[in-house]
């Protein structure tokens, strides 16, 4: 990865990247506000695929957890760890962990991960050249094991 910071390196806290997505859910509520960052994670999705030089690859299913593990999970951004990926007829099923979207909230928090949804989301439809439709199904923070998305095709 290129480092846009010399000084101070390419990463900053999940705290300060919270206080952006608190501020923009005040200036736009909370359906807004998950409207941009579904969008900013897809644009940057779709950016990532092609940084890889996976856009239209169709990596095999098995393989796809690793791939985007080395992209935004420990070794890439730290957006989140990617646990699986696996395919349930045309839906792809993705659990991830330790997601900057669910740290620091509260057990029981409504927070949904949107922008690294649709992070997970572009990045999927650029390697696959289908569309879909992304939803967050499960919530570490509601009882869930990880924050899953499923991803069905439209």
């Amino acid at each position: 990865m290129n480092e846009l910071r010399p000084t101070l390196g390419d990463y900053n806290s999940v705290v300060c990247f919270k206080a952006v997505i608190t501020g923009i859910e005040d200036t736009l509520g909370p359906d807004g506000a998950a409207v941009v960052f579904t969008r900013a994670g897809k644009v940057r999705g779709h950016k990532l695929a092609g940084e890889l030089g996976v856009t239209g690859s169709n990596v095999p299913t098995e393989q796809l957890a690793d791939l985007l593990n080395s992209a935004i999970g420990k070794d890439g951004t730290r957006l989140t760890g990617v646990h699986s990926v696996v395919k349930d007829g045309d839906n792809y099923i993705v659990d991830c962990f330790d997601t900057v979207c669910s740290a620091g909230e509260e057990q029981g928090s409504d927070r949904k991960c949107t922008f690294t949804l649709g992070a997970v989301w572009g990045a999927l439809e650029a390697i696959t050249g289908q569309t879909f439709l992304g939803e967050h199904t499960e919530s570490v923070l509601r009882g869930g094991e990880y924050d899953r998305f499923v991803f069905s095709p439209l």
